[in-house]
């Protein structure tokens, strides 16, 4: 059998049926190539793009999607599971962190796409393990009708004004787990564990993810809140009374993270080839365009994808000084202190 198998962990609770599913695509040749993928972006704004592969490309996409509560942990810990027997192709992570955590456990392969070329080297791996695309920012959220000045930094969320006001996804999973990693790496471990001992002593709320957060801000039951650029925008299309900003934009101020889209190749994936075409196809300056002008207004890395004028500009950004080797290498040690101590 030939193709790319394109999977997304909903974290073993379909896990007999997914390995029938396999089971039956690795039997099956006659209906031509295939690729199944592991995605950890949502559907809504993936599928799309899988979609149209296929159409151009007749390789049948098979893609399986993980939960929001869950981003991208069920998919990195199936990888590592499935070493010995890879079934996927192709890893689109929504992240960075963990797929180097794939690279450094030996869970994929390099891949030099053509189409990585205008990527900055700040976002792609220098040995072509994994390239970035179509970045989220990490921003603040805040209802309009409860909130006259916002705040402007994440330093904010530590101040007795917003005490019981303020929300954050749980920093185990997802963007959050990374941007917390992303805090110890830049200040070091005592600032950080003070900056989140801090969070709880304000009675800051943990919620299952960033649409969660989002939600909640919307509808009240918070003012201000931590999110991702997709999920804020979604709540401003919405018609909820919500507005973002990108925090520490000011001269000299730590920044706000900016977390690209990762693609990688799976070490030794069923379907190799059609693996690479689809990696060459995600990191096309055109699917960069169709991720900006979607809801998820995801920011181009490539200077030769276009965006509409309300999705922020990467060279406009005051960016933290994020080394995401750095930031991968802290993940365990972050999440040991995030169970232990902060959600204790």
């Amino acid at each position: 059998m030939s193709g790319v198998l394109l999977i997304v962990d909903l974290r073993g609770r379909i896990f007999v049926v997914l390995t029938t599913l396999l089971f039956v695509v690795g039997c099956v040749g006659e209906d031509g190539p295939e690729v199944v993928v592991y995605v950890s972006l949502d559907e809504l704004y993936s599928r799309p793009i899988l979609d149209e592969f296929e159409r151009r490309s007749g390789i049948r996409v098979r893609a399986q999607y993980d939960t929001e509560a869950a981003k991208t942990t069920g998919l990195v810990n199936r990888i590592l599971a499935e070493r010995s027997r890879p079934r996927a192709d192709v890893f689109w992570n929504n992240e960075v962190a963990q797929t180097i955590a794939l690279k450094n456990a030996d869970a994929l392969e390099p891949y030099d796409s053509p189409s990585r070329k205008g990527i900055p080297d700040a976002f792609k791996d220098a040995e072509a393990y994994w390239t970035g695309f179509a970045a989220r920012a990490r921003v603040i959220i805040y209802n309009m009708d409860l909130v006259d000045e916002p705040p402007t930094s994440i330093r904010d969320f530590q101040k007795e004004e917003w005490s019981g006001k303020a929300a954050i996804a749980n920093p185990l999973f997802g963007t959050t787990a990374t941007h917390a990693a992303a805090l110890f790496a830049a200040w070091g471990d005592d600032a950080a564990r003070d900056y989140f001992a801090e969070l709880r002593e304000n009675d800051v709320a943990v919620l299952p993810g960033n649409a969660t957060v989002r939600d909640l801000v919307a509808r009240g039951e918070y003012a201000i809140g931590l999110t991702d650029t997709d999920d804020a925008n979604g709540g401003v299309l919405d018609g909820f009374p919500v507005a973002w900003l990108l925090p520490d934009q000011e001269p000299g101020g730590l920044g706000t993270l900016v977390l690209p889209n990762t693609v990688a190749l799976v070490r030794g994936g069923p379907n190799p080839d059609a693996g690479k075409r689809l990696i060459d196809y995600l990191l096309s300056p055109e699917v960069e365009t169709a991720l900006a002008a979607s809801r998820s207004i995801q920011i181009p890395l490539n200077p030769a994808a276009k965006a509409p004028e309300d999705v922020p500009v990467l060279s406009e950004i005051r960016r933290m000084d994020a080394d995401f080797e750095e930031i991968s290498g802290r993940m365990q040690d972050t999440a040991a202190f995030i169970r232990e101590e902060f959600l204790k």
